[in-house]
C-alpha cells in the first residue's frame, strides 16, 4: 500500500500526489457533486441504492396521489436493503402482541439495518438544499445517529455498561473489523496494484483517535493511582468531575475537527472521482420539505426499536446463552451501521480506500470523541 508523500515519475510526467491521484488539468482537485462535498458515509450508504421505478407511478389513475407515492417508493423501495424493512411492523407487532422478547430483539435489529442507510440518503438530500457546510454538518452529526439513540436509552434506563460496551464495541468494530476486512479484501481484488490513500486525512482521524484514548484513559489512571496510595483523597465525584472535563475537551476538539473538515481544509476529505469516474451525481429526488419529514420519521422509528432492542437485551442474553457484554460489543455496532459497512467494503474492492478510510476511522473518531463525550456529562 503506497502512503508516501509523493512518488518521483520521469521528467515531464505528472506528479502523484499523496492521494494517489493525478491532479486536474485545471490544478486542485474536482470538487463534489453540484458543490456539494459529499463525505465519505455518504457515498459508502449510496453503494447500496437503486433507482426507483418511475413509470409504476405514472400509471396512477390520480393525480394528486403520484406525489406521494413516489416519495413513498424512493425512499421505501429506493435502496437494496428494502426487503428488511418488513422486520420494522413486525417487530412492534412483536411487542405489541408479546410474542417473546427474543424475536422483539432480533427483528428490531433488522430493522435497523435499512433504517440507519435512508437517514444517509435522506441527510444527503436535504444537503442538496443547504449547501455544503450545514450539509455535511447534518452528515457528521447524523452519521453514527443509531449507535447515539440506543446509548441514550440505555443511559435512560440505567444500564451503563451496555452504554459503554456498545460504544467500545462500535470503535472496535469500525478500526478492526470493518477497517481490516476491507483492507484484506481490497487487497485480494487489487493483487499487484498499489492502494493509494490520503495521509493527511489519516493522519487527522488517527490523532483525534489518540486524543479520545487520552481523555478516557485520565479518569481510569486517576482512580488506580490513588486508591493505591496511603493518602487515598480521590472520590467518585472527584473523578466524575474529571470524566467530565474530558468530555468538553473532546466535544471541542470535534467541533474544531468538524469546522477543519467543513470549512478551512474540505478539500482533503472529498472523496474523488476516479480516472474515468464511474460515480453518478447526486441529484435532488425528494424535496426539502419531505426530506425533512421523513429524517424526522426515520428517526422517530430508530428510536422506537432502539427502546425495543435495548429494554430485551437482557432476556434475549439468557435465551440465546450469550453474555450482555458480547451482544453490546459484538452484535450491537455490527447490525446497527451493517449498511455502511457494506460500502466500505465494496469501495475496498474498488480500490477506493479514501473512502473506505473515512468510513472506518471517521466512523471511530465520531464515537469515541462525539459520542461519548456526549454522554460522559450525564449521571
Amino acid at each position: 500500500m503506497d502512503s508516501q508523500s509523493a512518488v518521483t515519475m520521469e521528467a515531464g510526467a505528472p506528479t502523484r500526489k499523496e492521494s494517489g491521484r493525478l491532479p486536474s488539468r485545471h490544478g486542485g482537485h474536482a470538487h463534489g457533486h453540484s458543490g456539494l462535498a459529499r463525505t465519505a458515509h455518504g457515498m459508502s450508504s449510496s453503494s447500496l441504492r437503486k433507482k426507483s421505478d418511475a413509470t409504476l407511478v405514472r400509471k396512477v389513475p390520480v393525480a394528486s396521489l403520484r406525489p406521494v407515492l413516489a416519495n413513498l417508493q424512493e425512499v421505501l423501495l429506493g435502496t437494496k436493503l428494502a426487503v428488511l424493512f418488513a422486520a420494522v411492523p413486525l417487530a412492534v407487532a412483536a411487542q405489541c402482541f408479546r410474542f417473546g422478547q427474543v424475536w422483539v430483539f432480533a427483528l428490531s435489529l433488522i430493522g435497523l439495518i435499512p433504517l440507519a442507510e435512508r437517514v444517509s440518503f435522506l441527510t444527503e438530500q436535504i444537503a442538496l438544499y443547504t449547501g455544503p457546510t450545514i450539509g455535511g454538518l447534518l452528515n457528521a452529526t447524523c452519521g453514527n445517529a443509531t449507535e447515539l439513540i440506543i446509548a441514550v436509552f440505555a443511559l435512560v434506563q440505567g444500564k451503563i455498561e451496555v452504554v459503554k460496551c456498545s460504544l467500545l464495541g462500535s470503535v472496535l468494530s469500525n478500526l478492526l473489523l470493518v477497517l481490516g476486512t476491507s483492507l484484506f479484501c481490497g487487497g485480494i481484488k487489487n493483487l499487484g496494484a498499489d492502494q493509494p490513500y490520503d495521509r493527511k486525512q489519516a493522519d487527522v482521524s488517527t490523532g483525534l483517535l489518540t486524543l479520545g484514548v487520552l481523555c478516557q484513559s485520565l479518569p481510569l489512571l486517576l482512580r488506580y493511582a490513588v486508591s493505591s496510595g496511603e493518602h487515598a483523597v480521590a472520590t467518585d465525584t472527584t473523578v466524575l468531575e474529571l470524566s467530565r472535563a474530558c468530555s468538553f475537551i473532546m466535544l471541542l476538539a470535534y467541533v474544531a475537527y468538524l469546522f477543519f473538515q467543513l470549512k478551512t481544509h474540505r478539500q482533503l476529505f472529498e472523496p474523488q472521482e476516479i480516472e474515468g469516474g464511474d460515480e453518478e451525481e447526486e441529484e435532488a429526488v425528494l424535496g426539502f420539505g419531505s426530506a425533512l419529514f421523513w429524517l424526522i420519521l426515520m428517526t422517530v422509528i430508530i428510536a422506537v426499536l432502539s427502546e425495543y432492542v435495548v429494554g430485551t437485551i437482557e432476556p434475549t442474553s439468557q435465551s440465546w446463552g450469550l453474555s450482555v457484554s458480547f451482544i453490546s460489543i459484538i452484535l450491537l455496532p455490527i447490525v446497527g451501521n451493517a449498511a455502511e459497512h457494506a460500502g466500505a467494503v465494496i469501495f475496498a474492492l474498488k480500490n477506493k480506500l479514501d473512502i473506505t478510510l473515512g468510513v472506518a476511522l471517521g466512523s471511530a473518531t465520531q464515537i469515541s470523541m462525539f459520542v461519548v463525550g456526549t454522554l460522559t456529562p450525564f449521571p
